[in-house]
């Protein structure tokens, strides 16, 4: 029973981990009109260049989307990542 309850707890964590981050993409997306995927690849990259874990970035992020400030270095990696994404080539009418 332990163990189904344990299971049980870790894919609710999976399902919220998962909607946090399909908000931040939306969040990341939506201003800057681009694909779904390459909103995505921003999280990633920002995750990579501050070695913070996807969820906290997400939240992170979605508590900027609300008008909180972001912390330097998330701030810093997601202008770099949302420029590397314009210099290649990703246009706002590009299909996902």
């Amino acid at each position: 029973m332990a163990r189904l309850e344990q299971g049980g707890a870790q894919l609710q964590h999976a399902v919220d981990s998962h909607a946090t981050v399909d908000q931040v993409i939306g969040v990341l997306v939506a201003p800057r009109r681009m694909p779904s995927a390459a909103g995505f690849e921003v999280l990633r990259e920002v995750c990579q260049h501050t070695n913070i874990k996807l969820r906290t970035v997400a939240e992170t992020l979605i508590a900027w989307g609300l008008g909180q400030p972001l912390p330097e270095p998330v701030d810093q990696a997601l202008g770099a990542a949302v420029q590397r994404r314009s210099h290649r080539g990703q246009t706002p009418d590009e299909p996902e």
